[in-house]
């Protein structure tokens, strides 16, 4: 599915008119202004699945943060702004598909959202640990001789009665599995990252992905790049992404932009600098890999 067709950032000419403002103002810099002419990017023409790719610096993160603003993308992480990143973002324009409909349920998804995501999970699986070790506590004191019958005066003592009578008739390990929910599977950081996309991604949906490699291994990453691929294939979903990673450059379909170019176009994800660098690498290792017994 396309909801959205093209993106156009300012031109070489719109920026100059604002840069002459500029002078008259006490700021050293205005970013975003200034980034994309010196690329020669002034539009996007989109895909289902759309890859932004570059080095460190190459402005594919802007782009994404930029697009997010102007869609009025939901968010949960904050982004690199500055006093004019929103005078830049309403001096843009896009155009939707108008099968599209009305409202565009867009969202951007940072490395930040991915690691509050398993840090939260940490917290949660501390936390029930926690808990158990108290719950192993009250069961080895009910069972104490000095233990003292309750005497019940209220429905908080009723509430603990029940709990008491448990304890008394089931061991320690049933008791204490009946009364904690089970830990959130302990899953790697790299599963972990992988469950965050497959939970969030929903049908009828754009996507705005900022680097969903980092944390992922190399089979999660072919996990991810494929179920990818299945939702904007099955399930309606549009995806623009940032990535170095070659399982996500050669997604089936996917429009690759080197933003190391210039300017900024469209190319083969074979042609990416970094795709050459890890191909030429394990070329230059292929004799090992030949002789490698298994």
């Amino acid at each position: 599915m396309l909801y959205l067709k093209n993106f156009s950032f300012l031109p070489k000419e719109r920026e100059e008119d604002f840069f002459i403002a500029l002078k008259r103002t006490c700021y050293s810099t205005a970013y975003p202004f200034g980034l994309f002419p010196q690329k020669g990017l002034t539009r996007l023409e989109l895909e289902p699945v759309t890859i932004l790719s570059g080095g460190n610096g190459s402005g594919k993160t802007t782009a994404l943060n930029i697009m997010a603003q102007a869609l009025e993308a939901k968010r949960t992480s904050p982004y690199n702004s500055s006093a004019f990143f929103e005078e830049y973002v309403n001096m843009c324009s896009f155009t939707l598909d108008p099968r599209a409909g009305e409202e565009l349920n867009a969202e951007i998804i940072t490395s930040d959202d991915v690691f509050d995501f398993i840090f939260n999970i940490r917290s949660l699986n501390d936390g029930i640990d926690e808990r158990r070790e108290e719950l192993f506590t009250e069961w080895l004191k009910e069972r104490s001789p000095d233990a003292k019958p309750l005497r019940v005066r209220s429905m908080d003592d009723y509430a603990e009665l029940v709990q008491q009578n448990r304890r008394r008739r089931m061991t320690q390990s049933a008791y204490v599995r009946a009364s904690l929910m089970h830990n959130v599977r302990a899953h790697s950081n790299g599963e972990s990252a992988l469950l965050f996309f497959t939970d969030k991604i929903d049908e009828n949906s754009l996507y705005l992905v900022d680097e969903p490699e980092n944390s992922l291994s190399t089979e999660s990453q072919k996990k991810l790049a494929e179920y990818i691929e299945n939702a904007a294939r099955f399930y309606n979903c549009q995806f623009i992404i940032s990535s170095h990673s070659p399982f996500m450059l050669s997604l089936k379909g996917a429009k690759v932009y080197d933003m190391d170019a210039f300017p900024v176009r469209p190319v083969h994800w074979t042609d990416m600098a970094n795709t050459r660098a890890l191909y030429e690498f394990f070329m230059q290792h292929r004799d090992e890999f030949a002789n490698y017994e298994r």
